[in-house]
């Protein structure tokens, strides 16, 4: 079967739901606008000039921030596993839960963060789920191609 077809899929998977993280990783952007304008705090002089605004750190704008980060230190990395999971031709039933699950998990690693705080281990589950996956993705991309 050909790979990058509309009939694979486990690759129409692929890109709606990983579609829906990058809008989701985008968003956090504007959530940390959101919440510097909503608590008047900027890092940066030129932005608190002639406004309301001060130079200082907000514990709140900081979670969304560094919940972001995380989001750009670890969605490429899962984006670029499941692409290479996908190229190998995987049980489509499989494939479909493996990138759902995650991308779930990354959601409720946001909510459980940055917008509706919870203790831990609920950060935890989420974050080593997606990253188990991720791991799980690469290393049969390795096996399948490794055989050839």
């Amino acid at each position: 079967m050909a790979i990058f077809t509309y009939d694979n899929v486990a690759l129409r998977v692929y890109i709606t739901w990983g579609g829906l993280l990058l809008i989701k990783m985008l968003i956090m952007s504007f959530l940390t606008i959101i919440n510097r304008i909503r608590k008047g705090a900027v890092e940066n002089p030129e932005d608190a000039t002639g406004s309301n605004f001060e130079i200082k750190k907000d514990e709140d704008v900081e979670r969304i921030r560094r919940a972001h980060l995380n989001d750009l230190e670890n969605i490429p990395a899962f984006l670029l596993a499941a692409l290479m999971y996908i190229i190998t031709d995987p049980n489509p039933i499989v494939a479909s839960w493996l990138i759902r699950v995650a991308v779930v998990a990354r959601i409720f690693y946001t909510v459980v963060y940055a917008i509706y705080p919870i203790r831990q281990p609920a950060r935890a589950i989420c974050f080593f789920t997606m990253l188990g996956i991720t791991f799980y993705m690469i290393i049969w991309s390795m096996t399948v191609f490794f055989h050839y």
